[in-house]
């Protein structure tokens, strides 16, 4: 599924550019910094560590939401607003790499498309 890969023209898998420490930009302001970042075809995402913008909380954001990278500021910018991100479905611990969660995350993400 698309939502899982990142856009061609914001991320090239030839890179080798970790984002882990970045920090992530919503529409509206900044809501964390990246915990983790996958880059696997079809699979790629990041996990934010919203600190206490949602009272620690984490979330996860399919790659296609990420619309640029700034490696000099260290920034990464997201095609969701604050209220997108608080309002999808809570990060599961757990469960973050099971298909059911993905399919749970991956409906909301393309419902909310920008």
């Amino acid at each position: 599924m698309e939502l899982w890969n990142y856009r061609p023209d914001v991320y090239d898998r030839g890179q080798s550019l970790d984002l882990v420490g970045y920090h992530v930009q919503a529409t509206d302001g900044k809501i964390g910094s990246v915990d983790e970042a996958t880059y696997e075809v079809g699979e790629s995402y990041i996990i934010v560590d919203t600190g206490p913008w949602i009272f620690g909380k984490k979330v996860m954001l399919p790659a296609q939401v990420v619309t640029r990278i700034d490696p000099q500021e260290r920034d990464v910018h997201v095609a969701r607003t604050k209220a997108e991100i608080k309002d999808a479905p809570e990060f599961d611990e757990g469960g973050y790499k099971e298909i059911e969660y993905r399919t749970r995350l991956g409906d909301y993400y393309g419902r909310h498309s920008g």
